[in-house]
């Protein structure tokens, strides 16, 4: 599953919109998303995939492999994220 987490009026995530659509339209992919500025449910949602390793947005979590991205990306570095294939290394 692909996941954003964003916040409403943040400068950084309206880029990423542009950025994902794109994404989406192109290669067919999916990516949830979830405002955690003004949505404390989101918010508890990011903690949780966050683990400490961003602490902001924009945040993308891929959960077939835990790869993540923090921050803005460019449309090449976020299809990689996206089209990385599912790792089975330390999955149970």
């Amino acid at each position: 599953m692909l996941i954003e987490f964003y916040g409403k009026g943040c400068p950084h995530c309206v880029d990423m919109g542009l950025i994902i659509a794109r994404l989406e339209k192109e290669e067919g992919v999916k990516i949830e998303k979830y405002e955690t500025w003004h949505n404390e449910e989101n918010s508890k949602k990011f903690e949780s995939y966050d683990k400490g390793r961003c602490g902001g947005v924009p945040f993308f979590i891929n959960t077939s492999n835990d790869k993540f991205i923090c921050g803005e990306a460019s449309y090449e570095e976020l299809k990689a994220w996206a089209k990385e294939p599912a790792s089975s290394a330390g999955k149970k």
